[in-house]
């Protein structure tokens, strides 16, 4: 008999030489999965690990936690946080880990998967891809400077040819990378096609470490859809997180099915930034997350519109009871069109 999502999802899964308790993570995702965010997330559980925003390798020497906008974090969670970091210099790369291992992260992240012209144009993230062997002298380098986890999240690559996720795939694990989070797209795709799952069923049989599947996974069936067409160890979701922050624990069977606490989890973001961030940025925040939230209304556009218009965050909360008072229709899906 097949095993149900939960049962799957709740099997322990060792990284190295530490050991997950369940196999849905956060993917990394910028302006969204910050420390405020990540603590919203943590009330309702249901995950194995959080992956940090995107942090810059060079400023990492330099950074102070409280006061840098991504490097930053609460010491409660760091047994399960990741901290990814992006770069294109294996010595700066190396001694952003030891920082990160120095305080305390579960392990580090190699961002080779951004695809943004403004991080390529640093020759970071995906733009590493183009040059094989930098890509791995850099895992090399991280691996032989931290004894943590190293995980890597990477593309298909720049040509849309599963082969060479499979070569970049052994090029990590031989130069020491714990674990893969993969994303079946090519570079350039900014999501206008749908990723190609069976490419990471490649990825996973050609290693013999964990691999995370990532790339369009919003409900519990497609979370199950992916693990069983790949073989995948786990899933890394992103956008579904944001717009429903309780699905890891509905999925994970830690939350009751049909439980959407819509307004309260919006409120309670709102105080959350508040806590954690400037005024200004803390507003920033809110709407980038509220264009996620409000694709669960059939009127989504029309709260998304005020709610990016608000001129502070407690325009942003009578925005909302104004919204909930009488009860929205909400869909079954997300709608797409908002998950840009």
């Amino acid at each position: 008999m097949a095993k149900a999502l939960p049962d799957i999802l709740n099997t322990p899964l060792v990284i190295g030489d530490k050991t997950i308790q369940n196999r849905l993570t956060l993917a990394p995702m910028a302006q969204l999965g910050h420390i405020a965010f990540r603590e919203l997330l943590a009330g309702f559980g249901g995950f194995g690990l959080m992956f940090s925003e995107m942090c810059s390798a060079k400023r990492i020497r330099h950074e102070n936690r409280f006061v840098s906008p991504y490097f930053r974090w609460r010491d409660e969670e760091l047994d399960g946080l990741v901290c990814q970091i992006f770069g294109n210099d294996p010595v700066v790369m190396a001694e952003a880990a030891r920082r990160i291992e120095a305080e305390g992260f579960f392990g580090v992240d190699i961002n080779f998967g951004c695809s943004a012209s403004s991080i390529c144009a640093q020759a970071g993230g995906a733009a590493i891809l183009k040059d094989p062997p930098m890509a791995g002298r850099i895992v090399h380098a991280v691996r032989g400077a931290v004894g943590i986890p190293v995980m890597v999240k990477f593309r298909t690559g720049w040509r849309d040819d599963p082969r060479i996720a499979v070569e970049m795939a052994k090029r990590f694990e031989d130069a020491g990378a714990d674990g893969l989070t993969f994303h079946p797209r090519v570079a350039p795709d900014r999501r206008a096609h749908r990723p190609k799952w069976e490419y990471i069923g490649l990825v996973k049989s050609a290693v013999d470490i964990p691999v995370f599947g990532n790339g369009n996974v919003f409900s519990p069936e497609a979370c199950l859809e992916m693990i069983s067409r790949t073989g995948c160890d786990g899933v890394a979701v992103g956008r579904m997180a944001v717009a429903r922050p309780w699905a890891f624990a509905q999925w994970s069977g830690k939350f009751p099915s049909g439980t959407h606490p819509y307004l309260e989890t919006a409120l309670r973001l709102s105080k959350l930034l508040s806590t954690h961030f400037e005024a200004k940025d803390a507003l920033r925040r809110f709407v980038r997350f509220a264009l996620y939230f409000s694709a669960n209304f059939l009127f989504g556009h029309t709260l998304f519109t005020k709610l990016s218009n608000a001129r502070d965050l407690d325009t942003v909360e009578k925005i909302l009871m104004d919204f909930f008072k009488t009860e929205p229709k909400v869909v079954s899906q997300p709608n797409m069109n908002f998950f840009r």
